[in-house]
């Protein structure tokens, strides 16, 4: 299902009743936040999207929490359930497992061919609503309803953007997701993370002696544009492809006002501008999704050259802290719909599952079909080597009948089937910027535990306990007695 603008969601919600409306009067400053931090961690019930109307000294509304459950986040895609993704991406592909490396690798370079070849690949227009009112010397940022998120945050962020740029060398796109600190009226920290495809733009620069990288934020319209900004997709692959393929249509677009870019034609609001990948400020602090602050750090500078927007333009916003939060939800999709790829490399992958408590990256959960010794190490390398899962700091593996879902039996299966002299690997890599715990920026120590049924073949020669369960015949015959007992 596709959307012309982010009012279209934002309709489809309320007509769910999965939307409420805020009248009152309340602050960009920490009061927006205290209130989205209730409702997203309060009763199932009252988690809804929040649309504040009337934010003080701001014309816009903001728009929160559009995504912050199961169901809102599977419409935001198209789909009815977050597990409908994996079952149009498995159709798409052909799951068969490929013979060696090579066969994985071409399957994987097929699919976005087969993405292209189906019509979806962007399309150029001339006239956009997200150009309905344009400011180019007059542009400022202060007419935007930037929130300050937690009382140390070193100023107010841009949240859910979709940072644009385009590879100095080749010209392809990138889109990210990479929150944006406003420093004044005209300039924004670029906080992209080293391991993302924006900076790999901005090292390619100084490289190439480029001054300046032309860049655009887009925020609002479709839904599925916002999500795909934050997918892991591999280098020199466009976003906005992805998003096309979730969107059944080509996403259009426009050329921007003011620098050599394509921005998405229904995107809400277009902030125009260019990094100098030589200019640096102290970014932060930020309160982020792993619950702590983020420490002040040194980021490139975003100017400002253009803001374009719809007349009646929706500001869309997340707010990010202790989870679970809506970018638990978010990181689900991404779960669900990447599912698939990893099993074209390792096909003996059942089900993955990194839970809110370990913020996407810190636990994952893997359940596989385990055929010989050393096979869940085998996975938790190909994990390791597998694009951004380059990051996770822990990998669990299970066996294949187990629900990585149900943490309390993930819990028990762990505690209960692991020596923890035989069954750990623990190695040292790259970990994500904002791992506080590692005593050097973005690398230190990961743990994979085996938490598979053993045999002799495994070091285990004392033979594997038989698991407790009832009879079939007495469960049916308690069934058919229950109401006699009274309980």
């Amino acid at each position: 299902m596709a959307f012309s603008g982010l009012d279209e969601f934002v309709s489809l919600l309320e007509e769910r009743g999965q939307l409420k409306r805020i009248t009152a009067p309340v602050s960009a400053e920490l009061e927006i936040t205290e209130i989205v931090d209730r409702v997203s961690k309060g009763p199932a019930e009252k988690n809804v999207a929040l649309l504040f109307e009337n934010v003080k000294g701001h014309t816009l509304p903001v728009l929160v929490n559009a995504f912050g459950n199961a169901r809102r986040m599977a419409w935001a895609l198209g789909v009815d359930d977050l597990n409908d993704l994996e079952g149009r991406l498995t159709a798409l592909l052909d799951l068969t497992p490929p013979r060696g490396l090579g066969g994985a690798v071409s399957r994987a370079a097929d699919l976005w061919s087969a993405l292209r070849s189906v019509g979806l690949r962007p399309k150029l227009v001339k006239k956009a609503p997200c150009q309905e009112i344009v400011r180019t010397e007059s542009a400022t940022l202060n007419e935007l309803p930037i929130l300050k998120c937690w009382p140390q945050d070193g100023g107010r962020y841009i949240t859910l953007p979709q940072v644009i740029t385009r590879d100095p060398v080749t010209g392809t796109r990138n889109v990210g997701m990479y929150r944006l600190q406003q420093f004044d009226s005209r300039t924004l920290a670029m906080h992209w993370q080293r391991h993302k495809g924006g900076a790999e733009h901005a090292r390619l620069a100084r490289e190439t002696k480029q001054k300046v990288i032309p860049a655009a934020v887009a925020l609002g319209g479709d839904p599925a544009l916002t999500w795909c900004a934050s997918a892991p997709l591999p280098p020199g692959v466009d976003e906005y492809l992805l998003a096309g393929w979730l969107r059944g249509k080509p996403v259009p677009f426009v050329r921007a006002v003011s620098q050599p870019l394509e921005v998405p034609a229904e995107a809400d609001i277009i902030i125009e501008g260019y990094v100098d990948p030589n200019e640096y400020r102290m970014e932060g602090p930020f309160g982020d999704h792993t619950g702590y602050y983020t420490p002040a750090e040194p980021f490139p500078v975003f100017h400002v050259t253009a803001i374009t927007r719809r007349r009646e333009a929706i500001y869309p916003a997340t707010v990010v802290g202790r989870p679970p939060m809506e970018d638990y939800w978010m990181g689900k999709a991404t779960e669900r719909l990447f599912l698939p790829l990893m099993r074209l490399f390792q096909s003996e992958i059942v089900d993955l599952n990194m839970p809110a408590e370990g913020v996407f990256h810190n636990l994952v959960i893997v359940s596989i079909k385990k055929r010989f010794p050393g096979h869940p190490q085998k996975v938790m390398y190909g994990l390791w080597g597998l694009g951004l899962m380059m990051l996770s700091k822990a990998i669990v593996v299970v066996d294949h009948d187990v629900n990585v879902h149900d943490l309390s039996e993930v819990a028990w299966r762990v505690l209960g089937n692991v020596d923890w002299r035989r069954d750990v690997v623990i190695v040292d890599g790259p970990l994500d910027d904002l791992d506080h715990a590692s005593p050097r920026p973005a690398f230190g120590g990961k743990i994979g535990i085996d938490a598979t049924a053993k045999g002799p073949e495994d070091g285990h020669p004392r033979g594997w306990p038989e698991e407790i369960v009832m009879l079939d015949q007495i469960k049916e015959l308690v069934n058919r007695r229950w109401a006699e007992y009274g309980l």
